[in-house]
């Protein structure tokens, strides 16, 4: 089937078709750099790194570009809580964010332009509105006319009176509109600023998203993303300014990403109920995030919880299990390779869910069928049957690609479960490792009642051992449970 988009500015799915065959560009709204990220920056993120990587999986050539907001008013408030230039603040914050970024596996875009890279061509940009009647200047501030422009309104679909409402605009009576939003702000004392022909000052926020996304990418280009909350007033206003000055469409498709709740409530901080990655992470390997958003539509809200999260982190670790299984299997057997047909046909039915506007939770459920049937074949024991287990295995860790999953090793996965997990218990290895000295040495003896004693001991809090040629081994038992 064709690759099919919903697209929120009809509201509908739609084929796909990109602005030049066989290439896709594509530009995200990154993050604005003044604090920690946290686990919704995670969501769009991952959301947009998967399509990247689905969309070069199908032979497409991608370009990507997500820019950083390294002025605005956070920023400015932030280096002067933090006693440093502002300049510091985003060059602080941004290395944060790649430490974040890149512990998730989120691949790097082709293009990461900078606000402050390109104010000359912001205010070529308020020049030109002003030229056409789209904007007019108050003592320095230069704003957007929406009743200049009729098409407003139509990417959000809102009546005015809800987006007057949902403005969320300062009063101020130099606009003539309450809609009408600042495309350049006058200087301030103590605030950064850069000269322009109608008075030193810095950009707005949304005038710095149409210059960088058509400047790298073109008018128009294919698919602009972001989190759902951007579509008013963000993408609504770039939509506008942008348009009003090329008379031009700005944007193919326009893709969103839902909101990410915590225990039911609204992540916010105003609320002080967000999580940052990093303290994720001090928990859980960045896959489980991974897997965590990809296990529901990209569109629709999810709802962070302690349960779902340890129950997707038992998940991750099956996946990494049927590999390490599928791998074992296939040591010292020499065979023919050969294709899996039921392998072909659980990879067709992922790339359908995929070209379904990149449904990941249904293509998740195939991966899982493929897990299963792969852990079949292996419990069986049928040395004839190892070259369907490679194929197999093979098409498993692809699709787990295509998806940024596997990307690891089990090894690495298990240290860090372990720790997370002695750690709630309140225990450390050393205390696991010595019971399992006592119990091989109760073993030896033949001491085998207090050896089960032992392994019942350690099953109470928790940790699986198991008899391998090696020795024992400890596991935890709810990641292979």
């Amino acid at each position: 089937m064709a690759l099919k988009v919903y697209n929120t500015i009809s509201g509908r799915k739609e084929d796909f078709v990109p602005v030049t065959e066989g290439k896709v560009k594509l530009y995200v709204c990154g993050v604005t750099v003044y604090d920690h990220c946290h686990i919704g920056h995670a969501r769009s993120a991952i959301v947009f790194d998967t399509i990247y990587r689905y969309l070069r999986s199908k032979g497409l050539d991608v370009t990507y570009v997500r820019n950083f907001t390294d002025i605005d008013d956070k920023i400015i408030r932030k280096s002067h809580a933090e006693n440093i230039p502002w300049q510091e603040v985003g060059q602080k914050y941004i290395q944060s964010f790649y430490e974040d970024m890149d512990a998730l596996g989120v691949l790097r875009p082709d293009h990461e332009p900078r606000a402050t890279q390109h104010i000359g061509d912001m205010i070529a940009l308020v020049e030109n509105l002003i030229e056409k009647g789209h904007a007019y200047n108050v003592g320095g501030d230069v704003y957007f006319s929406v009743d200049s422009f009729r098409n407003y309104g139509q990417l959000s679909g809102r009546p005015l009176e809800e987006m007057v409402a949902g403005a969320r605009v300062e009063v101020d009576e130099k606009k003539k509109n309450p809609l009408d939003f600042a495309l350049w702000k006058a200087s301030k004392e103590g605030e950064p600023s850069w000269d322009a022909p109608f008075g030193a000052g810095r950009p707005g926020w949304h005038i710095e998203c149409s210059v960088m996304s058509t400047l790298y990418l073109g008018n128009p280009f294919d698919i602009h993303g972001g989190g759902k909350d951007l579509v008013f007033p963000h993408h609504e206003n770039e939509k506008a300014q942008t348009e009003a000055a090329t008379g031009e469409k700005f944007v193919n498709y326009w893709v969103h990403n839902g909101f990410v709740n915590i225990d039911r409530e609204k992540m916010s901080k105003s609320i002080g109920n967000t999580l940052l990655i990093r303290d994720f992470l001090k928990e859980y390997h960045p896959e489980v995030l991974r897997l965590f958003y990809l296990s529901n539509h990209y569109r629709s809200p999810v709802d962070y919880n302690g349960q779902t999260i340890d129950d997707v982190n038992t998940a991750l670790h099956r996946l990494y299990y049927t590999r390490e299984r599928a791998q074992e299997a296939q040591v010292g057997k020499t065979f023919e390779a050969r294709s899996y047909p039921q392998a072909e046909e659980i990879a067709k039915k992922f790339a359908e869910a995929m070209d379904d506007d990149f449904n990941t939770a249904a293509a998740l459920s195939y991966i899982f069928e493929l897990s299963k049937e792969i852990n079949r074949m292996v419990e069986k024991k049928d040395e004839s049957a190892t070259a369907l287990i490679a194929s197999a295995e093979a098409v498993f860790e692809s699709l787990a690609g295509t998806l940024g999953l596997l990307g690891d090793n089990l090894e690495s996965l298990e240290s860090r479960e372990k720790i997370r997990h002695l750690t709630r218990m309140g225990l450390d290895a050393s205390f696991v490792e010595g019971a399992i000295n006592d119990r091989v040495e109760a073993r030896k003896s033949r001491n085998f009642q207090k050896a089960d004693e032992i392994r019942d001991m350690l099953a109470e809090k928790g940790i699986m051992l198991l008899d391998t040629p090696k020795g024992t081994q400890w596991r935890i038992k709810s990641s292979v449970s």
